[in-house]
């Protein structure tokens, strides 16, 4: 078996943005702010906004959480569009009604949209950056392979079978409700799951050889666990995510790096105004 470690890939992304951050801090006066805008209490929305926050102490970037509520989270993330203080915006999802998460998402300007879910963001979404730093990190070439990916949601499946498409890779898009789904894997030689369903992926629904990436999340007994049914880390030949530590970390350095290069463009502009 081939672990995808991606904490350890973190680790050295981490150190270049702090490097990053104490030039913005030092030379220009510009201190990189994440808000995180959160409706309701969940314990997996909970587990990652802290992550973040965390994340943010150790390369010195600001981050705000804020609770809201249905009535009023609009509102809310349009004073964070005109807060020059602020470089970066998250809608922290689920929402509690998924019915408002288009509309949601939407109100966040394009500039500070640093997850890439609006639909004008100028952002990639950050766990499509996470699953293409990780793959090229252990060099694994994906021109030549068949791909499945299992979801269509806004955060994964859509954008990442999006790009992967556009550059030519031979793409499939599953979800839970695709009636075939153990014959459709069987021929997979690349699989990215995305579901949220614990368990969904059965050691038996994979090839030999394959290469496996989990980037499902929800809660389960307290923890938060993937779309891999247990018995899959049990296969030697396979080539794929841990439990923890694989998709997660690097999801997080995504949403940085998109902060800090949106803080950058603000001392960008102080520079011109400077000449």
């Amino acid at each position: 078996m081939k672990i995808l470690n991606g904490s350890e890939i973190a680790v050295y992304i981490k150190e270049r943005q702090a490097k990053q951050v104490r030039a913005l801090r030092q030379s220009w006066k510009v201190f990189p702010h994440l808000v995180i805008v959160q409706m309701g209490e969940h314990h997996v929305i909970d587990k990652y906004a802290k992550l973040k926050s965390v994340y943010g102490d150790d390369i010195l970037v600001a981050v705000d959480i804020v609770d809201t509520s249905e009535a009023d989270i609009i509102e809310q993330i349009k004073k964070l569009n005109s807060d020059k203080n602020v470089h970066g915006i998250i809608v922290q999802l689920p929402l509690a009604d998924l019915s408002l998460t288009n509309g949601v998402l939407a109100a966040v300007t394009s500039e500070k949209d640093i997850d890439g879910l609006g639909g004008k963001s100028v952002y990639i979404p950050a766990t499509v950056s996470a699953i293409n730093w990780l793959l090229v990190s252990y060099n694994i070439d994906l021109s030549d392979k068949k791909i499945v990916i299992i979801g269509k949601g806004k955060l994964v499946g859509l954008p990442l079978s999006k790009l992967w498409k556009s550059v030519g890779y031979d793409v499939t898009v599953c979800d839970t409700k695709t009636p075939n789904l153990r014959a459709v894997l069987g021929t997979a030689e690349v699989i990215v799951t995305a579901t949220g369903v614990p368990g969904l992926v059965t050691c038996d629904m994979i090839q030999k050889n394959a290469i496996v990436v989990d980037a499902g999340t929800a809660s389960k007994n307290g923890k938060i666990v993937g779309d891999l049914a247990e018995d899959v880390r049990e296969r030697h030949d396979l080539t794929i995510t841990p439990l923890y530590g694989g998709v997660g970390p690097l999801t997080v350095a995504a949403i940085f790096d998109n902060v800090i290069t949106a803080a950058q463009k603000v001392a960008n502009l102080k520079g011109q105004q400077d000449i």
